[in-house]
């Protein structure tokens, strides 16, 4: 059994490389093949000067790939 420390040692490292890996893809996210904020689901209205951009499809892609992620980092 791990002590608590050696946990919560694993989990800074985790939340290191997470934050890592979000700068990195917000530093190069543009040159993508793909743009995670434009895709077909993502409502935008635009009216006049008003613009209402809610990305739907891309926090469900997101939600998903995040929760493969974690499922498999938490696996017992």
């Amino acid at each position: 059994m791990m002590s608590p420390l050696e946990t919560m040692g694993k989990m800074l490292i985790l939340m290191g490389l997470f934050i890592t890996l979000i700068g990195l893809l917000l530093l190069f996210g543009s040159k993508l093949p793909f743009s995670l904020g434009k895709l077909p689901g993502d409502i935008v209205i635009k009216r006049g000067n008003f613009t209402f951009y809610f990305p739907l499809a891309t926090s469900i892609i997101l939600s998903i790939l995040f929760t493969l992620i974690l499922s498999i980092i938490f696996r017992r």
